[in-house]
């Protein structure tokens, strides 16, 4: 067991953000803290995007901290997996960051000995050994988590279900008839994509899609981020802010729309052996069905912490767990979006560094800089 001051977990935009205001606190790579990540190579979740989501078609992405995302004309029709990863491995070689791949963590637990408030540590149980830390910072996302809707019928289907976690392009799809079921961006995506080639598509979701008119702007996206924040502060399960933002109306949506590829159908209530059926008596005959239904946040090693509230999510303080001030959860709820997960990297070691004074000399109350190189964790360069 080896001890350390914090321990990241995740090297997505999220852990990245961490660890580098972690370093601008002072902290030292693989001393005071450690960077744990699954994934083989860097990129976080993006590497594992399918090929034909090109650079152009990312919506919103921010770079890092401390280092601008530099693309030209070219990368626009690149893979996105390719250009993020290229910079995210870029990134971590010119910070140090020092980043341990591939490890999987298995379990968070407290070691007995009187929780936060006795200075009790946590363990962190890996592939790579079990590290014994005084806090930790959560940025492990969704991908690792599709979540697949429960339907009558599916486990008679005889065609093809999928979920955007395998998607990897329409080519699979020519010539074939296509339920695309999910009404946010990546939904959209797939289905503008496939009904390109595709014999026939149909498109079901929950409820009615809005396409949001005009930019988004620094005051609408402070309120939809305020109304994701207000269900985690109520430990409720966080819900997407593109749930709350509405999707993009971009000039590809409105061709689509024009061409009636966009026009949604409401859920069917059961999955046939041939398709899927509405309860008006409506069916679609159908070869495959894709689940573009999202993604839940990757907390089963948290469990044994038992941090849920009855409400099914965790109660959160800007980036900090109620229950428990060691543990910080970045990239998760309001923070959820690339700018979202900057914010929330420096809010964590805001607080930690904080956490971590009176056992680096007694810093002052507030003080932020626990290892005196005379930088300020709350001026990094995340907007």
């Amino acid at each position: 067991m080896r001890s350390i001051d914090v321990v990241v977990i995740g090297a997505g935009q999220a852990g990245l953000s961490g660890a580098h205001h972690l370093r601008r606190s002072g902290l030292e790579p693989d001393r005071d803290f450690v960077v744990l990540d699954h994934a083989p190579r860097p990129g976080g979740a993006w590497q594992f995007r399918w090929p034909s989501l090109t650079y152009g078609k990312v919506h919103g992405m921010h770079a890092l901290p401390g280092m601008e995302l530099v693309t030209g004309p070219a990368d626009d029709d690149r893979p996105s997996a390719e250009v993020i990863g290229a910079y995210f491995t870029e990134y971590e070689r010119r910070f140090g960051l020092r980043v341990h791949r591939p490890v999987e963590v298995s379990a968070v637990r407290d070691d007995g000995r009187g929780g936060p408030t006795a200075g009790g540590r946590l363990l962190v149980e890996t592939s790579e050994g079990t590290w014994a830390a005084r806090a930790l910072i959560n940025a492990t996302g969704t991908w690792d988590r599709p979540f697949w809707p429960r339907y009558p019928g599916q486990d008679v289907f005889r065609g093809r279900q999928s979920h955007t976690a395998d998607y990897r392009g329409p080519a699979e799809f020519a010539g074939l008839r296509v339920v695309v079921v999910g009404g946010g961006a990546s939904g959209t995506q797939h289905l503008m994509e496939i009904a390109e080639v595709a014999a026939e598509t149909a498109w079901v979701t929950r409820r009615p899609p809005v396409f949001r008119e005009g930019p988004f702007d620094e005051e609408r996206g402070r309120a939809a981020v305020a109304l994701v924040e207000e269900r985690v502060r109520n430990g409720l399960p966080p819900r997407s802010v593109v749930s709350v933002t509405g999707l993009p109306l971009t000039d590809a949506v409105r061709r689509a729309r024009a061409r009636g590829v966009l026009d949604r159908r409401p859920m069917f209530d059961r999955v046939t052996e041939h398709g899927v059926h509405w309860p008006d008596g409506t069916t679609f005959d159908a070869d495959a069905i894709v689940y573009a239904t999202g993604f839940r946040p990757a907390l089963g090693h948290l469990a044994p912490l038992r941090l849920r509230e009855a409400g099914g999510g965790i109660r959160m303080a800007g980036t900090r767990v109620v229950h428990d001030p060691r543990v910080h959860l970045v990239g998760y709820g309001p923070s959820a979006s690339t700018i979202g997960a900057n914010r929330a990297g420096r809010a964590a070691v805001h607080e930690i560094v904080r956490l971590l004074a009176p056992a680096a000399g007694g810093a002052p109350d507030g003080a932020e800089n626990t290892r005196g190189n005379g930088e300020n964790v709350g001026t990094g360069s995340a907007a």
